[in-house]
């Protein structure tokens, strides 16, 4: 869903109670919605049914979404917020189970050398992010796994931007010492 105006309308039509409306807005969501829960939860079980209970619940909350604002940090809020209250009852910290750095080799296709050292790096990354505390690893996970915006981390994690470029710039300097120390 690229045009925000489309996205607008969609919204609009959907808290008329246009149920189409909100099927294509899930439609067009579901898929960030499950990485941010799985970034999150660390269980794709977990995700899924945290994403499913948020896609519920923003429905639900569809009359207090502000008109012209931008749904999609909005929605992704309410999927943190699912996604920590899931991990949180579950009682687990289980480390992070990042497919979506995979997505980011793209179709180029390396030497089986460089191919190797790209999966090791990978995965020293990965580790190194899952041992980072939950609020490091969110942070990181939003803003470089999900691609999102400092303002899209900001509102999907119910922070101020400022905090976080701050949160961000400490969490990696983090996670150069936990690259650092794995490779050390």
């Amino acid at each position: 869903m690229d045009r925000p105006l489309e996205e607008r309308e969609l919204v609009a039509r959907a808290r008329r109670g246009d149920a189409a409306a909100y099927e294509e807005i899930v439609h067009a969501y579901q898929g960030i919605a499950f990485r941010t829960a799985h970034l999150l939860t660390g269980s794709a079980a977990d995700a899924e049914e945290a994403a499913q209970d948020a896609f519920v619940k923003a429905h639900r909350a569809l009359g207090r979404f502000r008109a012209g604002s931008p749904f999609r940090p909005w929605l992704l809020a309410i999927v943190a917020n699912e996604s920590r209250n899931r991990r949180r009852s579950a009682g687990r910290r289980a480390g992070l189970a990042l497919r979506a750095a995979e997505e980011s080799l793209g179709g180029l296709s390396p030497s089986p050398e460089d191919a190797v050292l790209a999966q090791e790096r990978r995965g020293a990354l990965l580790a190194a992010v899952g041992r980072l505390r939950d609020g490091d690893r969110e942070i990181v996970a939003c803003r470089y796994f999900l691609e999102l915006s400092e303002a899209e981390t900001a509102e999907t994690l119910g922070l101020r931007a400022g905090t976080v470029k701050s949160r961000l710039s400490r969490a990696l300097a983090r996670l150069r010492e936990e690259m650092g120390d794995a490779h050390g």
